[in-house]
């Protein structure tokens, strides 16, 4: 009956009964499925599946009407329970792949079908076309067409595409044809000489007014070459950076680049340096360093960079430190080589959880009288977690970091715990400076951070974003000659919000507190 099309007679012949075999209660299902009575269907298969437990078709059917009546993720969860009793059904995998394809989760959707030699792909084409040059972008490509389309070549793609940092957003489309093959479709936002209009060139260059300018132009003649600069007319903090990068022959997943970055700051240590006779409030620091720096794109989990930088420092206004401790105020140059790796440990696409690690260490020499070689080792883990099945609400972030410096070190060679503009080791309830004189936040050569960090996306449109949520910040700094370091274990909890403009430009805004000392910090800061 259920064959010939006659559900009706099929339900009038079976009603519902306990006593009915889980056979009758899944012919029963399907054909009130086919009926599209939905609560019906839904009971009668959940009633064959009590009484035949490991029986994976009732979970199948039970997905199909879950997809029927758009409940996604339940379908999803009963999918997977049947592919857990029965991991080579080919119909639930692909059924599977193609609910995460419909909810925008494509890494979820090759996980699966790659299982059962899926998708294969037939065109790659790009919206808008790039200006970026065709040899580039198709070497970004990992995957090409008339082939199986593999989660580790979208990977090793997106890490291509990342190092260009010319794609602020991003993202590929699948789509199906009558042969049952897909199209790739390549949609994103490239950024181009200083904007796409006046109105976003304007915003980009005078997004960090009232006291700096960044003039950057992105992708010139279409050959992924990025140059970039920021001026900085602070009368505490006057700074003058600039860099240029390019791909090496073409190869997105290969760059190189050239920078130098000039410095003239005032520092107040008074609260944070403990080797002078009277508060060391008046210090004058002027720092120059350049060199030239090298990316690689080893494969989608894995990227390394090396850079050699050569620095010259001058310290003005050093008065009442301990002989002991006048080595953080030596003036001189230093030759230093960095290396770091990153790699992801764990990636699962369909509970959308990463985990990522980083470790990077230095060596190099203080050309200064007494000083010597010198070197550090840092690492750090990341997980983040997109709790939602799509987009990025909720997206929840911890971060652990650790290093230390060896050696003796210079003043700028120290860490820092706070929040300032020219620092990344975030403690968001610390300033890294006191009526805009740097010199706030704890230092060391030895720390312990970790970062945790919520966001709730609030309001959201093609051009414009806002996302707000909690953090909590926890961390130590301390140094060996015992005159710098943080009192204790740091505890800042607070709010912050992320404003995006034109899906490339952010401002974040937050107010954090540090448990410790009793007191505030509220900050704002722009980039791209």
């Amino acid at each position: 009956m259920y064959q010939e099309g006659r559900y009706k007679e099929l339900v009038a012949l079976v009603p519902f009964s306990p006593a009915n075999p889980p056979e009758l209660d899944l012919y029963r299902g399907l054909a009130l499925a086919r009926l599209e009575r939905w609560p019906e269907a839904r009971s009668a298969l959940e009633a064959g599946r009590a009484k035949a437990p490991r029986d994976e078709r009732f979970l199948v059917e039970l997905a199909g009407v879950d997809y029927k009546t758009r409940h996604y993720d339940r379908a999803k969860t009963e999918l997977r329970q049947a592919l857990v009793l029965k991991p080579g059904d080919e119909y639930a995998r692909n059924f599977l792949a193609t609910i995460y394809l419909l909810t925008r989760n494509l890494g979820a959707a090759l996980e699966n079908w790659n299982k059962i030699g899926k998708p294969r792909i037939t065109t790659v084409t790009t919206e808008p076309t790039p200006k970026l040059r065709d040899q580039i972008i198709q070497r970004a490509f990992a995957f090409s067409p008339l082939s199986t389309l593999r989660l580790s070549q979208l990977r090793t793609t997106e890490a291509r595409l990342d190092n260009l940092d010319l794609y602020p957003r991003y993202h590929f489309d699948l789509m199906p044809d009558s042969a049952g093959s897909y199209s790739v479709d390549f949609v994103s936002v490239e950024r181009n000489g200083f904007g796409a209009s006046k109105l976003e060139a304007l915003a980009s260059i005078f997004r960090d007014l009232p006291l700096a300018v960044d003039p950057e132009y992105y992708n010139l003649h279409g050959a992924g070459i990025n140059l970039l600069s920021y001026f900085r007319w602070d009368q505490n903090k006057r700074r003058v950076r600039a860099s240029v990068s390019m791909p090496i022959e073409q190869d997105p997943g290969l760059r190189m680049g050239l920078y130098a970055d000039a410095r003239n700051e005032n520092w107040n240590l008074s609260r944070t340096f403990r080797g002078a006779t009277e508060p060391l409030a008046g210090l004058n620091m002027e720092r120059i360093e350049f060199g030239p720096e090298l990316r690689s794109v080893v494969n989608g989990r894995w990227t390394w960079q090396a850079n050699l930088l050569y620095a010259y420092r001058r310290f003005r206004d050093v008065q009442n430190v301990e002989p002991a401790d006048a080595y953080f105020f030596t003036d001189g140059g230093s030759l230093e080589y960095r290396m770091r790796t990153d790699y992801q440990l764990f990636d699962s696409p369909e509970r959308r959880l990463t985990l990522s690690s980083d470790a990077q260490g230095s060596f190099g020499k203080n050309f200064a009288a007494g000083l010597g070689g010198f070197g550090t080792i840092e690492g750090s883990l990341e997980l983040r977690w997109f709790p939602q099945a799509s987009g990025d609400d909720y997206q929840t972030t911890l971060h652990f970091r650790a290093g230390r410096a060896f050696g003796p070190a210079t003043l700028d060679q120290l860490y820092e715990l706070g929040i300032e503009q020219d620092n990344n080791l975030w403690v968001r309830g610390i300033a890294g400076t006191r009526h805009g004189v740097k010199g706030n936040a704890p230092l060391g050569r030895e720390f312990v951070l970790w970062n945790w960090e919520t966001d709730k996306t609030v309001y959201n449109n093609p051009f414009f974003n806002i996302q707000v949520g909690p953090f909590v910040d926890i961390g130590r700094i301390t140094d060996p000659s015992g005159v710098f370091g943080s009192p204790g274990w740091l505890w800042d909890p607070g709010l912050q919000c992320r404003f995006r403009i034109f899906g490339d430009i952010v401002v974040l805004v937050s107010y954090g507190r540090d448990l410790h000392r009793g007191s505030g910090a509220f900050y704002e800061t722009t980039s791209r």
